[in-house]
Order: structure tokens, then sequence, then C-alpha cells
């Protein structure tokens, strides 16, 4: 099992409260995580990644145990720890601003 943490906004667009719980095979990555999420939560396809190339979202980053995997590439595994349950798989909003 996967915890995943959305941002506030995305929370909202699907109607979830608190954190996602995700089943996936073994061994997790990226790109399982973002595939199975937008399964589960249609509506947020095109709001993580793009909807054609499937990039990440500029204003939106990746964290696992205090790492940014931001720029990743998709088949990154996740830390064991995520992978466990232990430590959660963080979607954050960037902030921006000047």
């Amino acid at each position: 099992m996967i915890r995943v943490v959305l941002p506030a906004h995305l929370r909202t667009l699907a109607h979830v409260d608190g954190e996602v719980t995700l089943e996936l095979a073994a061994p997790p990555t990226l790109r399982s995580v973002l595939d199975e999420l937008e399964a589960r939560y249609p509506m947020l396809r095109g709001t993580i990644r793009d909807h054609d190339t499937l990039e990440r979202r500029a204003f939106l980053r990746f964290f696992a145990c205090a790492e940014d995997l931001s720029h990743e590439p998709p088949d990154t595994l996740l830390p064991p720890e995520v992978a466990a349950g232990a430590e959660p798989f963080l979607i954050i909003g960037a902030i921006a601003g000047g």
C-alpha cells in the first residue's frame, strides 16, 4: 500500500480528505503511482502530468523520504519506506512569485 498526500486543490478536485492509499504491484515506481492515481481518480488526469507527454506539470513537485524526486525518470523506484507504507509519497504544489 502506498500513501499519497495531494495538495489541497487536487484533494478538492478528487473529492478526498487526507491521504489517498493505492495498492500497487511491486516494485512501485513514480510512473506506477501516477498511473494508478489517475486511473482511480480520472478527474486528476492532466493536472499532475501533461495529457500527451506525461511530463510532470511545472508547478508540482514529488517528494519521498525528504528527497525531491521531481526530476527523476518515471521508472525510478520509490524508497522502501514509501513502498512499505511507512512514509507517504508527497505531491506538493510549488510556490512561485517575485
